[in-house]
């Protein structure tokens, strides 16, 4: 037994231990506190709702200067239902980690039990009074159950990451959300005006067909022309509405409140904030998903070690007392009195092969979350890449638009004069004037579009900007 007990000690050493392997980028590991525990950490939590604020990167919302944006933001995250499970999650790891603690200190328990009974050959009855007390401590001197507290520290760290990343999540819904329907109000009072306008001129076709002057064809056309611009004023408004249930339910209220919801007029929307060119691959590692990879990481290489010493025994420490007597008065006397201390170690023989099996196990899972920290290192560098190209394009065609849009203007100024000169008809005016409103829809469009952008850009980075 001694010459078995000392080979598989001495195999738990020769196992080398796994260790992450070094990142892309250099990490810049700002977003957990080194000197604070996690139960200081936890308790601060309960005090304050900083940390929240902090997640989402609060003051960068500032940007946009809407008053009521930045309301809606601090509304969801009192009020959204998704992040408050989040932070149970989070607590219920944080409560895990506590009973894994658990494991490494020793275990009391205390019993009493009275008992009547009749001995057969007796003609009376007797009570019995027992006390038993037990402590059993599992001796770590492998560290095993420290390993697995370690281990469950890991879990509770990137539970915060999961936290984190569904805070940047749900703000940046609310931000787009918000945004898209200021653009559709916007694109649904340019699409009235078009549909005011295709009225006027179907029904100056009208009058101009029963005087023989138009075809019937082009009055028909006019009518369809008409009725394609109520339609799709019809899906603006379809829109819209869907839009603001989707905001009622991000800011946690009853989507029967979805009309009620305020917002800012587009023409007074303006962004102030800085777009970088390019991004540090220091932010990037600060992202939630590559924190939470790299904890994977590290409680993958303590479970491989805790698998390793499975192979090594138990070691147990028993402490049993009994206090038994049939007079309570006479209980807790020390004649009545049963104490013991046992030790023993217990080194598992024969167990088909599962410890084995488990190491492999731990292993496996190791190089899984290993080859997926690679694939979260390169797909977060392919977001913010794209979040940049997404960008700098978008506001290249919000540029260009904007100067048709101008042009078209200015060719109406010019037409609105050869009308008030006789030149042309109130008709041609007319239909001149929904190349205005149409450039001005474009506009509407990529203008919101690349604000949306700049809230991918800023979920991509992780709220780091």
């Amino acid at each position: 037994m001694k010459k078995i007990l000392t080979t598989l000690i001495l195999a738990g050493i020769i196992l080398t231990e796994v260790t992450p392997a070094v990142c892309f980028a250099k990490t810049k590991k700002t977003s957990e506190p080194k000197k604070i525990s996690i139960m200081k950490t936890h308790n601060m939590r309960k005090k304050s709702d900083q940390f929240k604020y902090e997640y989402i990167n609060y003051s960068w919302w500032a940007n946009f200067n809407d008053p009521i944006l930045t309301g809606y933001i601090d509304k969801a995250i009192k009020n959204n239902y998704s992040l408050k499970m989040a932070s149970i999650a989070v607590d219920e790891y944080y409560q895990a980690i506590k009973i894994q603690f658990a494991n490494e200190l020793p275990q009391a328990g205390a019993g009493f039990s009275p008992a009547f009974a009749k001995s057969s050959g007796k003609t009376t009855s007797d009570w019995t009074f027992a006390l038993p007390a037990l402590v059993n401590y599992e001796a770590d001197i492998f560290l095993k159950n420290h390993d697995k507290t370690k281990a469950a520290k890991k879990e509770y760290l990137w539970a915060l990451q999961d936290e984190r990343a569904a805070y940047i999540s749900i703000a940046s819904a609310v931000g787009a959300t918000y945004l898209n329907i200021v653009k559709l109000d916007k694109m649904i009072a340019l699409q009235e005006e078009i549909v005011k306008d295709r009225k006027i001129i179907y029904e100056l076709m009208l009058l101009r067909n029963k005087e023989g002057l138009t075809s019937t064809s082009d009055t028909v056309k006019a009518n369809k022309s008409y009725i394609a611009g109520q339609t799709t004023l019809t899906e603006y408004n379809k829109q819209r509405e869907i839009l603001l249930n989707q905001l009622c339910v991000l800011l946690g209220e009853n989507p029967e409140n979805a009309q009620s919801l305020e917002r800012i007029s587009y023409d007074e929307l303006n962004y102030s904030g800085v777009i970088p060119e390019e991004i540090s691959s220091e932010i990037i590692a600060q992202r939630p998903d590559y924190i939470k990879a790299e904890r994977q990481i590290e409680k993958a290489g303590i479970d491989v070690r805790v698998a390793k010493k499975e192979f090594l025994p138990t070691i147990n420490l028993t402490g049993i007392a009994i206090f038994l007597s049939g007079n309570m008065g006479s209980l807790f006397t020390t004649k009545n009195a049963i104490a013991a201390l046992a030790g023993g170690a217990l080194l598992p023989i024969f167990t088909g092969g599962a410890r084995l099996a488990n190491l492999k196990l731990k292993k496996d899972e190791y190089e899984r979350l290993l080859n997926n920290y690679y694939q979260t290192n390169i797909t977060a560098i392919q977001e913010v890449n794209d979040a940049l190209s997404t960008i700098k394009h978008d506001d290249k065609k919000f540029r260009d638009t904007k100067q048709q849009s101008e042009l078209e203007k200015k060719d109406f100024g010019i037409s609105t004069a050869s009308y008030d000169a006789g030149v042309i008809s109130k008709l041609d005016l007319i239909q001149l004037k929904e190349n205005v409103l149409s450039t001005d829809k474009l506009v509407a469009d990529q203008k919101i579009n690349c604000l949306v952008d700049y809230i991918g850009l800023y979920k991509a980075v992780g709220s780091q900007l």
